[in-house]
């Protein structure tokens, strides 16, 4: 395996309010699938590629996530200052975590530019906390360095939640059940960008979804990967069983094995 040495950034520090069921208690990349939080298959994705530097951008609940990964005998923790680093084992792949509080109310744009001083490669990946995919990550890379451009963003076609119909008068003409929404692209939450990209983000109420992205799309600087396989994120209860019904069917390689 190829050992790639981009750091990868996963915001992880939102309310998730709208999976209230779990994270009135915990923070949603603590929400399980399986045996593991979802936060550890999101990093199980980029490890299997050979991607193994981490940075975890903490905000809501965040000593829960800093208790699980004390408390993971696979992990050992080698710094306690400003950060919190860890040296660990996904299976056979060695990993080097860093934990850092982004603030509690600080938007997504904001925790990327607080967390871009610990960012050691020419260009990172940023992730939400909440998705899965069986996206290919060294593809995405190379995608990004052949098109030059500032910024990649992964593009999805979203499931969708109920049977599609197409109707002529009253007339049901095609019922398709739970068909893919394929008359548009969506943002799959998969993105890389060169370390430029920090300068576009103003402070911490900046959300990484507006300006700076609208203004990397007007200056020809952001570029669309096209991933067609399998996406979820997991906004609500009814997303979270959906991901545990295929770890439990182990239908899709997402998850930790």
């Amino acid at each position: 395996m190829v050992k790639h040495s981009t750091d990868i950034v996963i915001l992880a520090g939102g309310y998730g309010t709208r999976l209230a069921e779990y994270t009135d208690t915990i923070p949603k990349p603590m929400v399980k699938i399986g045996n593991h939080p979802i936060l550890m298959h999101i990093i199980n994705i980029y490890s299997k590629y050979g991607y193994n530097s981490f940075l975890v951008a903490l905000g809501y609940k965040a000593q829960i996530v800093i208790d699980y990964f004390n408390s993971n005998k696979n992990f050992k923790k080698i710094n306690n200052s400003e950060i919190i680093e860890y040296n660990g084992k996904l299976g056979k792949n060695n990993i080097q975590l860093k934990l850092v509080e982004t603030g509690i109310d600080t938007m997504t744009g904001g925790r990327v530019k607080r967390i871009g001083k610990y960012i050691n490669s020419e260009r990172f990946m940023v992730t939400y906390g909440d998705g899965l995919a069986d996206i290919n990550i060294a593809e995405l890379e190379s995608f990004h360095q052949k098109h030059g451009s500032i910024g990649s963003i992964t593009a999805v076609r979203p499931p969708a939640r109920f049977g599609s119909l197409k109707i002529e008068g009253e007339k049901v003409m095609e019922f398709r059940e739970k068909s893919i929404l394929d008359e548009s692209w969506i943002n799959g939450g998969f993105f890389i960008f060169d370390k430029s990209f920090l300068n576009y983000i103003d402070n911490d109420e900046t959300f990484l979804e507006r300006e700076p992205l609208e203004n990397l799309s007007k200056e020809g600087q952001l570029h669309a990967y096209k991933h067609q396989g399998f996406w979820q994120c997991m906004d609500t209860k009814r997303d979270r069983d959906s991901l545990q019904e295929l770890f439990n069917k182990k239908e899709v390689d997402v998850f930790i094995k």
